[in-house]
């Protein structure tokens, strides 16, 4: 397997990022739009409405856990530490972040939410497990 396998999972987390940035803008002029805030309100998050603030706060931890994801893909890409193994978890954390992302944004269903962190947060934890074992 090649290094550059281990990008791909990389540019579809960071396309979530841009996702996340469209959906809080459309849901911010959307409230505007409606009503329901003034384009101001935005300057103190705190007064945002419920709709746009899950937005906002999902777009928060999309730079919290997702940054480590990055730097170990990054460090396995470079020490040549790449594996369908490190490939395949990488995807899995990928896709236990849109499906976070998506339960966030939509119904926030806490239990389900959760559920999707900690096996993203494992998931994270086995790639940095697996690039010390290369690594040794």
């Amino acid at each position: 397997m090649t290094n550059t396998a281990m990008i791909w999972p990389v540019i579809a987390q960071v396309l979530l990022v841009y996702i996340v940035y469209g959906l809080m803008g459309k849901r911010r002029f959307g409230a505007v739009r409606q009503g329901t805030a003034r384009a101001r309100d935005f300057l103190i998050p705190s007064v945002e409405p419920e709709t746009s603030a899950t937005v906002a706060r999902n777009l928060t931890n999309q730079f919290e856990l997702p940054v480590l994801f990055t730097l170990v893909c990054t460090l396995l890409y470079v020490t040549d530490g790449v594996s369908i193994l490190t490939v395949s978890v990488a995807w899995l954390f990928v896709l236990s972040r849109y499906g976070h992302a998506f339960v966030h944004v939509t119904s926030n269903r806490l239990m389900l939410r959760h559920r999707l962190f900690v096996a993203g947060f494992f998931l994270n934890a086995l790639l940095w497990l697996l690039l010390a074992i290369h690594i040794v």
